[in-house]
């Protein structure tokens, strides 16, 4: 069965000679040559060019290649066509390719990610200089690819040469045995040449699918001398085709052995021009590929608005993307490395933002079926999970995801995907509140529907996961806590209500009071209660309460705030599990624990909880939290050199056959970092080691030699592990994803609610800031981190017994400013603003909250020493 799932598939050494990190500060900048572009931060790499992916991406297309700038056949949704120039739901092209003079451009010899762009430096050809810079500007169904050429002699003309090999194709239906209709019935391309472009068309009907309109176009600005269509133009590369049976799995075929996959039906064209070169100066050709689901006439005015200025376009792309960039602007002299981090992940949450409109609800029932559509979604934003398997909609993905979105003032995004989620299960599953679980933008739905099915042994099987719905309401709880935005409750609270009731409603048959179905583990084996869903499910509950209290709701407050008490006094004893000092997986039978060492043993210290309006950093009590924070700290649960030390998804000897299964996930990683932090275990060997696990990847992992794991300043879906190695190593559909939105949680979050202690409460008129500074540090800052319509500064330092923490907040809400001491520290002064204050301490996980009444709109500093 397929469904979305966690597939199985030191110091920072960066090694100059391979990546250049020329942003390895968050404001240091290269220049790069085309516009607004020399101001952005870049990252470069030159190893191993034709094994890493890269993307170019904007809010309605995107273009996935390969860093030694060729498009290779990759991803296994769709087997080999998840690379290419896409405009969701639609593939255009497979690639583009230029030449000149007779000559194709070879490999390139550096690859540099920028922020709203990719760049390659190429090799020399026809005695001329080349450089080429992929973008695709927000809003348009289109990518630009610009050839800069530069001319080091007298003044010539050269002959340029670009080769187009189109796909149109849907994201949907995928490649699976089984799966009706098929990627395998895709429909053969037509091209043609209208003497300025290369048209390409797809009109017809899949079995038993509606007809459709698709449309591709490839030109520039520019008059061609010629324009030819056919199968063959593929430019440099050969056009193999690989079938998805060639043995030497995981390890080859490689990608850059295979040009298409099996179900590739498009042709290709091919464009000339004559340029004119002036004496040693440069020029840029700008070439777009544009497209449309609704026809030729669409798809004619993207590539015009496309084509409209592109430098102009190149440099406003890079503009958003600064912007993007000043919010939350980290200064970690301790930890450069997870500062750099967060600055690059920004621009991945950017990056995987898109919009897709007229999404047609169609419940596939795991690619069984392709019924007649339930009702249209007129569009929806959304964070896709990753590049570039996963560009899609998820519940849980974006539940993880809101974290770091609103650590980095990214609301709206994060905003529009409730939003997506909300319309697409209330159509998808007749409003019972069963949230999806994943939805193609198309709209069709192979997991998250509100039904159950029996399976041929007698056990009943759900149609959706369970996490996802308890799960929401704390996610619209959190953006309204960060934004303070009383009209987005309102909209959602009605959903997450049903949420709510759904759950305790249907899916607790026992009546135990702990949810039965599905969760994020996504393996056979387990009980019907899960752990997650049990602890998300206590947590939603105090959510809600807090919401239907702001809304005056006291039937719902008292429900489930009552609910949320009792399932928490009962939860310790219920699901710890002492023989093995860590909390059991699930329950079965009456209540029994199952130990299986699954990554969720480690949620009841992730999720934080909010009690009478108080923060409340873990479920589990600290001395059950510490030990099994501590108890995963090692290689039975995480990875160790030369590998990632990242968390295992089930530790050795776990799992239903026994065998564990040692792969590293970011999410596995996030959760034992937050979870970390919840208690105050900041420092090298506790949460560094999981922060550290993440961001290495986006610069220099010893496993890949010092290099990023494939794009720089990106965070992939695994990390290198015994059980599955670095990306770069593994076949042309063995590879998880590059890009993963869900990693950012294990950072942002740790730098910015647990380092600099930001605790918004803003629907209620609070705002707590209560740092603590990791051991091992001295000093952590943030600035311009967005709180609603205003912002917060923090600097927090430790030096032996003396605390600090200045505040700036620009925000209308009360203002409570506080340190974190080690637990049985006795407190000898507190002052704010050098005056004795008065305070209280909370005694919490992290340890003792040292808190002091204080107020919005100037620089406060409290100073607290202990003795």
């Amino acid at each position: 069965m397929h469904r979305r799932r966690l597939i199985t598939l030191v110091a920072l050494t960066a090694l100059l000679a391979m990546i250049t990190p020329a942003a390895l500060g968050s404001t240091a900048a290269q220049s790069s040559g085309s516009g607004g572009a020399s101001q952005s931060p870049t990252l470069s790499v030159t190893d191993r060019l034709a094994d890493r992916r890269e993307v170019a991406a904007g809010t309605r297309a995107y273009s996935v290649g390969f860093e030694d700038g060729r498009f290779y056949a990759n991803g296994w949704h769709i087997t080999g066509e998840m690379g290419g120039v896409w405009t969701p739901p639609l593939k255009l092209v497979d690639g583009v390719w230029f030449g000149l003079d007779g000559q194709w451009v070879g490999p390139a010899t550096k690859f540099t990610s920028g922020w709203g762009y990719a760049r390659f430096d190429l090799p020399d050809t026809a005695g001329l200089k080349l450089q080429r810079t992929d973008f695709v500007p927000d809003g348009r169904r289109g990518a630009l690819f610009g050839l800069k050429i530069t001319n080091p002699g007298a003044a010539r003309t050269a002959k340029l040469s670009v080769d187009a090999h189109s796909e149109l194709m849907g994201q949907y239906p995928w490649g699976f045995t089984g799966v009706t209709p098929n990627a395998s019935d895709n429909l053969p391309d037509k091209g043609g040449f209208d003497g300025q472009n290369l048209r390409f068309s797809d009109d017809g009907a899949l079995p038993g699918a509606p007809v459709h309109h698709y449309a591709a176009l490839v030109g520039t600005a520019m008059k061609p001398d010629s324009g030819t269509i056919g199968d063959q133009f593929w430019g440099p590369q050969p056009g193999h085709r690989c079938t998805g049976t060639e043995p030497g799995a995981p390890a080859d075929p490689k990608p850059s052995q295979c040009d298409d996959g099996p179900f590739g039906r498009g042709t290709g064209g091919e464009l000339t021009y004559t340029l004119s070169l002036p004496a040693g100066g440069s020029r840029t050709v700008w070439l777009a590929v544009a497209g449309s689901d609704q026809g030729m006439a669409p798809a004619e005015g993207e590539l015009r608005q496309v084509l409209r200025n592109p430098d102009a376009q190149l440099a406003a792309k890079v503009a958003s993307r600064l912007r993007l960039g000043q919010a939350t602007r980290l200064s970690l002299p301790g930890d450069r490395l997870v500062q750099n981090a967060v600055d690059w992940g920004k621009q991945n949450l950017a990056d995987l933002t898109k919009t897709a409109t007229d999404l047609q609800i169609r419940w596939t029932n795991q690619g069984k079926q392709f019924p007649a559509p339930l009702g249209t979604v007129p569009e929806a934003t959304w964070i896709g999970a990753g590049f570039p398997d996963y560009p899609w909609i998820f519940g849980t993905d974006a539940e993880y995801t809101a974290f770091a979105s609103v650590s980095v003032g990214q609301f709206d995004a994060i905003k529009a995907h409730l939003r997506a989620l909300r319309d697409i299960s209330d159509i998808l599953n007749n409003r019972s509140g069963v949230v999806v679980h994943e939805s193609v933008s198309d709209g069709s739905i192979w997991f998250g529907h509100d039904s159950r099915h029996t399976n041929p042994d007698g056990t009943v099987t759900y149609d959706f996961n369970t996490d996802e719905t308890v799960k929401f309401p704390s996610a619209v709880a959190l953006i309204w806590r960060w934004t303070g935005d009383n009209r987005f409750r309102d909209e959602m609270y009605d959903f997450a209500v049903r949420n709510l009731r759904y759950v305790v409603r249907t899916l607790d048959a026992d009546h135990d009071g702990w949810p039965e179905g599905l969760g994020n583990v996504e393996r056979t084996g387990m009980g019907p209660e899960k752990l997650d869903n049990t602890v998300y499910f206590i947590r939603g509950l105090y959510d809600l309460a807090d919401m239907a209290r702001s809304k005056h709701d006291g039937a719902t407050f008292a429900w489930t705030r009552n609910l949320a008490r009792k399932l928490q006094q009962r939860f310790d004893r219920t699901w710890w599990f002492q023989a093995a000092q860590q909390y059991a997986d699930s329950l079965g039978e009456n209540n029994q624990q199952s130990f299986q060492k699954h990554w969720i043993g480690q949620t009841p210290m992730e999720a934080e909880l909010h009690v009478k309006g108080q923060t409340v950093p873990g479920l589990a009590p600290h001395g059950h939290g510490t030990t099994a924070l501590a108890g995963r700290e090692n290689e039975c649960y995480s990875g160790e050199r030369p590998l990632n030390r990242g968390l295992f998804h089930t530790g050795c000897g776990g799992g239903a056959n026994g065998q564990g299964e040692r792969v590293i996930f970011g999410l596995t990683t996030s959760i034992q970092s937050i979870g970390e932090g919840n208690y105050g275990r900041l420092g090298p060997e506790q949460q560094q080691r999981y922060t550290h696990a993440i961001a290495e990847t986006m610069f220099s992992e010893p496993a890949t030699g010092g290099t990023p794991d494939e794009q720089p300043g990106a965070t992939p879906e695994t990390f290198p592990a015994p059980d599955q190695g670095a990306n770069i190593d593994r076949c042309w559909t063995c590879r998880s994803m590059f890009m993963q939105a869900w990693n950012n949680y294990g950072t942002m979050w740790a730098v910015v609610h647990q380092w600099l202690g930001v605790r918004p409460d803003l629907g209620n008129g609070r705002l707590e800031v209560v740092p603590q500074v990791p051991q091992g540090q001295t000093r952590v800052a943030g600035a311009n981190i967005l709180l609603g319509k205003g912002f917060v500064d923090v600097a927090a330092t430790h030096s032996g017994n003396r605390y600090t923490a200045t505040v700036l907040a620009r925000v209308g809400a009360h203002l409570t400013v506080g340190q974190t001491v080690p637990d049985g520290a006795k407190i000898r002064s507190v002052t704010l603003n050098g005056k004795r204050a008065h305070f209280t301490v909370r005694h919490t996980n992290r340890g003792q909250e040292v808190l002091v009444d204080a107020r919005a709109g100037g620089s406060q500093r409290l100073e607290v020493i202990t003795a």
